[in-house]
């Protein structure tokens, strides 16, 4: 028997926030041309982390001319680590129905079979997120792919708003647990690293006055 079964509940909080969120999203968002394309986009580049697995390694070929193994390495084997922990025992513990499915979409996307509590989608951007975004100028557009990651879910009807909320802090939470697990090299010391000073302080290889 899953640990919690109150979702499916119409009088609690919960389902409340997820119909107040539900009418926001589908007043303001939802049946937008320009709204649908990101929002499905997003939503479908999104499935298995492969978004998060592209932008790792756009970070690392950026990062090319340092330390860039260890970094896409944690970001690769962290993503795998999260949708195991997150899809795998988390989401046995609830039982939650996802929201009813329009029956054409825009783009087909694929629905999972696992329960709808929390967000997958939403817990690999944040952890996503909170690893690329070391030492890196462009964090806080990492951010906020991962906020329209997760509004995609609710955007295209595969999770309810609660879902996200709870799938975005999980996310976190794991990201920050592993970068603290698994710290990084300032990027500054790294490349001082790479430099392979003689003694005297002059780098090897380098070309001498004349």
């Amino acid at each position: 028997m899953a640990l919690f079964s109150l979702f499916d509940r119409s009088d609690t909080r919960v389902t409340a926030f997820d119909d107040w969120v539900e009418e926001l999203v589908e007043q303001r968002l939802r049946h937008r041309p320009a709204a649908d394309m990101v929002m499905y986009g997003a939503s479908f580049l999104g499935d298995h982390g492969v978004l998060w697995m592209i932008l790792a390694g756009a970070q690392a070929v950026r990062n090319r001319d340092g330390d860039w193994r260890r970094p896409l390495a944690r970001a690769l084997l962290g993503l795998a680590a999260e949708s195991i922990v997150v899809n795998g025992p988390i989401k046995a513990m609830f039982r939650r129905t996802r929201p009813i499915a329009p029956s054409v979409h825009p783009l087909r996307l694929r629905t999972p079979r696992t329960s709808s509590f929390p967000s997958g989608h939403a817990s690999a951007a944040f952890f996503g997120a909170a690893l690329l975004r070391d030492d890196d100028p462009w964090w806080p557009a990492y951010y906020v792919v991962a906020v329209i990651v997760a509004m995609s879910r609710l955007h295209v009807r595969i999770h309810h708003a609660s879902d996200v909320v709870a799938g975005a802090v999980i996310g976190t939470l794991l990201g920050e647990l592993t970068r603290v697990l698994i710290p990084l090299p300032p990027r500054e010391a790294a490349s001082l690293d790479m430099l392979d000073l003689h003694p005297d302080g002059e780098r090897r290889g380098a070309r001498q006055p004349e």
